[in-house]
């Protein structure tokens, strides 16, 4: 199944669950906005389904949607220990000097604002015991893939893997440590060499909730964000 205007594609199917290829630009599931056009939406005219996790807006890459609420719950309330792999491709600003590292921090969603905030961890820290309410601990993984420049402006292209699933904490990490990500203008970026935002979420393995068996995927990195 393909969506002309938004190019959603169903990369795995059956029964319980869907996969889809998400393009940038289209919403995970409405705001509430009357007449949102969305991954969820477009799936429904096809067959029923239910949001299992999401993606921002103009993040490109891979999403899951069960069939069923059984399903779904059974997901939903496993996804931590189900999921064993979600890593991400993006295109950071300026030039990063390590080849591989971790960024761990807390996560406080800012509720005038909505942006995703980072505050560093301190010594006696534990990520069970969060220091302030509704602070959440984050950690992700990042290696480095390719250093370049382009019309002046150094960029790094680099690979995410998340160890914890938080709402925007790729880009708030990424604010966080001097490189926003290309096109992300609400958490600093300065440039916006692709017209978009330059994250994609390329690879995802998780166990299947009934068969057990590991599902693995990979999206390819789309062509706006290739040079």
């Amino acid at each position: 199944m393909k969506a002309k205007s938004k190019k959603l594609e169903i990369v795995y199917e059956d029964q319980w669950l869907i996969v889809v290829d998400k393009p940038s630009g289209l919403l995970s599931m409405s705001t509430g906005k009357k007449g949102d056009v969305t991954a969820y939406s477009i799936l429904n005219e096809y067959c029923r389904v239910f949001i299992v996790h999401r993606l921002d807006r103009d993040t490109s890459g891979l999403l899951v949607f069960a069939k069923d609420q059984d399903t779904k719950l059974a997901l939903q309330e496993n996804w931590d220990e189900a999921v064993q792999e979600r890593k991400y491709l993006a295109t950071l600003e300026g030039n990063i000097e390590d080849e591989e590292g971790w960024v761990e921090s807390w996560l406080y969603e800012s509720p005038k604002s909505m942006k995703v905030h980072s505050f560093a961890l301190c010594e006696g820290d534990t990520p069970e015991r969060p220091p302030r309410k509704g602070w959440q601990f984050a950690s992700t993984h990042c290696i480095t893939l390719r250093r370049f420049s382009l019309e002046g402006q150094a960029y790094t292209n680099v690979e995410f893997e998340l160890e914890t699933g938080r709402k925007n904490q790729i880009r708030s990490h990424s604010e966080w440590i001097g490189h926003p990500i290309a096109g992300d203008k609400k958490y600093g970026a300065q440039t916006n060499p692709f017209g978009r935002l330059a994250l994609h979420a390329h690879r995802l393995s998780f166990i299947h909730p009934w068969t057990g068996k590991v599902m693995k995927f990979t999206s390819p990195l789309p062509k706006s964000l290739k040079i």
